[in-house]
């Protein structure tokens, strides 16, 4: 299991190169320059160039990326164009709130999906299991951004319950949120949890459907075993593909959802990466990206490490 574990760790590397790769490139090739959107129309060219050579932009692509990596390798992620502020100081913060968004959005939808998906596996019932897989496709065909917009014109604007943006006063430090900024969260996340719980109680549906018709499920009620048992030996069988799903929909949560968090004006990420595009912010922009694009691959490990601890038939040779 140590060598495993220690065998995964080592294909993260190039992994997460292989994205400081594609990251800066596809940022750099995208038309546009990040100086110009910073300057007056009539700025000089001098001037221009003399930014541009502070920022390190005059040379190569490929000596570009080289020393960005090597800052990053140490921590240094740069400066953003647009606030003058060390881009950690900048992303820090929105990964922070985001966290706490995806975090609620998670919950969510991992009680609901597997909930909904358990009853619609084991239900014998067409009426429940139509139901169910109805409401599941549902989930997962309807964009986020109309989704929140609809939440609030009814919750915000037709019925003044709910507040429509914002985090409240606890806007600033996320660590200042507290139940009296509960209310600012429950649109978004409720949002945000929508896609994921229809992925999931899809997913957990058909895996307990697929495992109820294997042989060794006949064998148990043959034997005697009662209900509770034969239910916890299905699950256990179930879940090491469910596993790979949850972490997957939990780190593309935790990556942010540009369009729910600027519907909410949610400050986090996705609203950050917003405004980095906008405004060709790229030390912010690839800064963005790359912290979650780690995350991303450090989720993806710790599932793999998870499956594998509790299926070892899944261990990967």
């Amino acid at each position: 299991m140590h060598l495993y574990i220690l065998r995964r760790l080592l294909y993260t590397v190039p992994i997460i190169i292989g994205v400081t790769i594609v990251c800066f490139s596809f940022i750099h090739l995208a038309p546009g320059d990040p100086i110009s959107a910073v300057l007056p129309e009539n700025a000089s060219t001098e001037l221009m160039e003399e930014i541009k050579a502070a920022y390190g932009l005059d040379k190569p692509l490929p000596i570009q990326y080289l020393k960005w990596l090597m800052h990053v390798a140490g921590g240094d992620f740069g400066t953003s164009i647009m606030t003058r502020r060390s881009v950690v100081s900048e992303v820090l913060p929105a990964v922070g709130k985001t966290a706490l968004l995806a975090i609620t959005a998670i919950t969510i939808s991992f009680a609901l999906g597997i909930t909904l998906g358990l009853l619609a596996g084991f239900s014998d019932r067409r009426v429940t299991d139509r139901s169910i897989t109805a409401f599941a496709v549902v989930g997962i065909s309807v964009p986020h951004y109309w989704l929140g917009m609809v939440l609030v014109v009814i919750f915000a604007v037709q019925f003044q319950a709910l507040p429509a943006t914002g985090m409240g006063p606890a806007g600033t430090h996320v660590w200042d949120f507290g139940w009296k900024d509960l209310s600012h969260l429950v649109l978004p996340a409720l949002t945000l949890a929508m896609i994921p719980t229809g992925v999931l109680a899809r997913s957990v549906r058909a895996m307990v459907a697929e495992v109820r018709r294997q042989e060794f499920v006949q064998t148990l009620k043959g034997k005697g075993l009662r209900r509770p048992r034969i239910f916890l030996h299905i699950v256990k069988n179930a879940a090491p593909p469910i596993l790979a799903i949850m972490g997957l929909q939990f780190a593309q949560l935790l990556g942010g959802s540009i369009l729910v968090e600027t519907v909410f004006a949610w400050p986090g990420t996705g609203f950050l990466l917003n405004a980095a595009i906008a405004t060709r912010d790229l030390p912010l922009l690839q800064g963005t990206v790359i912290v979650l694009a780690t995350f991303f691959v450090l989720t993806n490990l710790a599932v793999d490490i998870l499956q594998t601890a509790i299926d070892p038939r899944v261990r990967r040779t």
